[in-house]
């Protein structure tokens, strides 16, 4: 039987308890979202398990408690990739997949080469495993054999590279990581580096961009050294064993490597192995190490055989965009290589007329690329039709700049960066095209700072989510990059619209100066307005449109989410 004085006690313990919730209740409707930390089954930034959209992947919605921080410029990532392979000894496992990579680029100026960092590693007694694409004919410029040549010398020395073209036809893998699991200091010492940067010739370049010494074949107009602006991504905490994940799935991927005669015999002649050797088991998640929460998106294509952790393929960077995309208010912040898709135009094109002050900044190249030797008027056309659809919504709030050095010369930029009111931050592989967002392997990583940017505007999308520090601090450095300053004064860009202004004015002056004939001196800064180029007649955009679909921006959706015209 209880006794009275218990009773009453468990009675005052629940009045208490039930003030105590109607209390949070009460401060919590006061409270911006962003200050009751992450709801873990959704949160209206970041793509739940079911938006996804692949019940396969074997990743979870989204890690929080990471380091992440944004490496700008090759100058910047490669030093940064040679110190955590420097570090790699016996037990300690390193991991890699990759686009292209010649085996002689330096990772800082007095070296080592990557084939040189990998091979030490190796040597050291570290397991090293690499995907790199197996890539289409050096006839259309393209990288097979310094690919080759770095699986060789890797293979060589005990680890293991293999050439991966399990793809579509005209299909690629795109994606760009690193993952160094230091298993001899214990999980915690874990990174991983991913983005847009390739571990090949003329990536070394930094923020004044003189280019980097170790060039490669590129249109005229970009000089003898071709400068070349991107940006990459060092992370640490329990996400690097997410990023450790998607390599084992794709090195473990049951499918040949080629399906194609004219590959197999020439890698079997090169002595290239074909089998993967089997990996040690996963370590448990790093500890938390930050303060960032991180969503890994990819794009895998429907392809037979299909993926195991892919079965109708992934276009989960495609739905992240278009999700965070639907929450902008103020300012898109754009840098990408190729905004040249039809279907990616219409998300930003939306994303204008639903919000009648936003505001959309794009930098991007001025002149298209000779990567692959496609054709330049397929290319051209994709980019016009975009960036019509674009204009067309958003008129004079949409600015399009592109860059060039103090030199003159235009900088190509490859970056894939997409910051958003300064709360949602994505960098990695995924260019704004249909390729990227349909057809090839790519790797995207959506970033959510837990920490506030108190200076104002503290929340400039007004939806009660807070400006977040890594979204913010990697708009405000790339803009000072390309405004010329040094100082790190930062208070006419930190509002939307000065922030766009102060740009304008930049690229004014400089269009100015070119307008006059380069009279006196140069102007500080790198940007240039984007000119607007014709996009041909009628019959000539009939004549380009099938090469441009099949060849250049190529579908890798299943039929029925084509036709709907979804992702």
């Amino acid at each position: 039987m209880t006794s009275p004085t218990t009773t009453d006690g468990g009675r005052l313990a629940r009045v208490r308890a039930g003030v105590r919730k109607v209390g949070t209740a009460l401060r919590q409707r006061r409270e911006p979202r962003w200050a009751r930390g992450f709801d873990r089954a959704r949160h209206p930034w970041l793509l739940s398990d079911g938006e996804r959209g692949n019940a396969a992947s074997a990743l979870p919605a989204w890690r929080e408690g990471n380091d992440v921080r944004a490496l700008i410029d090759g100058r910047s990532y490669l030093p940064s990739l040679a110190a955590a392979l420097a570090g790699a000894r016996e037990d300690d496992v390193v991991l890699f997949a990759g686009w292209r990579a010649e085996p002689d680029e330096l990772l800082d100026d007095e070296g080592p080469p990557i084939a040189a960092a990998l091979v030490g590693a190796a040597c050291r007694g570290a397991l090293v495993r690499g995907l790199l694409w197996r890539s289409h004919s050096e006839l259309l410029g393209y990288t097979y054999r310094a690919n080759r040549d770095l699986a060789r010398a890797v293979t060589a020395a005990g680890g293991q590279v293999l050439l991966d073209h399990r793809v579509r036809p005209v299909g690629s893998h795109h994606q760009k990581f690193v993952v160094v699991a230091r298993t001899s200091a214990g999980p915690d010492g874990d990174v991983a580096f991913l983005g847009g940067i390739d571990t090949a010739h003329a990536r070394r370049d930094g923020g004044p961009h003189p280019g980097d010494r170790q060039t490669r074949p590129f249109s005229a107009v970009y000089g003898p050294t071709p400068a070349w602006h991107d940006v990459h991504l060092q992370m640490s905490g329990p996400v690097v064993r997410d990023v450790e994940t998607m390599f084992r799935q794709r090195w473990d991927d049951p499918a040949r490597l080629t399906r194609w005669p004219w590959h197999t015999v020439p890698d079997r002649l090169d002595g290239l192995q074909q089998t993967a050797r089997p990996l040690p088991p996963p370590t448990p998640p790093p500890a938390p190490a930050g303060r960032c929460a991180v969503q890994l998106l990819r794009t895998y294509p429907a392809r037979r055989p299909a993926y195991p952790f892919a079965p109708e393929g992934e276009r989960s960077v495609a739905r992240a965009y278009a999700k965070a995309l639907a929450r902008a208010r103020r300012l898109v912040y754009v840098e990408d290589q190729y905004l040249w898709s039809r279907d990616v135009a219409r998300i930003f094109a939306a994303a204008l007329r639903r919000s009648p002050q936003l505001r959309l900044i794009a930098v991007v190249p001025r002149y298209p690329d000779t990567e692959g030797r496609v054709d330049v008027p397929a290319s051209l056309l994709g980019r016009n039709s975009a960036w019509r659809t674009v204009l067309e919504a958003g008129g004079d709030r949409v600015h399009l700049f592109d860059l060039e050095n103090a030199a003159g010369r235009p900088v190509y930029v490859h970056a894939k960066v997409v910051v958003i009111d300064d709360v949602w931050a994505a960098v990695g592989s995924a260019n704004l095209n249909r390729r990227s967002w349909t057809h090839d392997s790519e790797l995207t990583a959506a970033v959510l700072d837990e920490q506030l940017d108190g200076r104002e505007p503290v929340d400039p999308g007004g939806l009660g989510d807070g400006a977040r520090t890594f979204a913010r601090q990697l708009r405000l450095a790339l803009t000072r990059e390309h405004l010329g300053r040094i100082d790190g004064d930062d208070a006419d860009l930190l509002d939307p619209d000065s922030a766009v202004e102060t740009m304008r004015r930049s690229a004014d002056r400089l269009d100015a100066w070119h307008a006059t004939g380069c009279v006196g001196s140069r102007p500080v800064g790198q940007l240039r307005s984007h000119p607007g180029r014709p996009g041909g007649g009628t019959w000539r955009r009939r004549l380009v449109r099938p090469a441009y679909d099949l060849v250049y921006d190529p579908d890798g959706r299943p039929w029925r989410i084509r036709l709907r015209r979804t992702f």
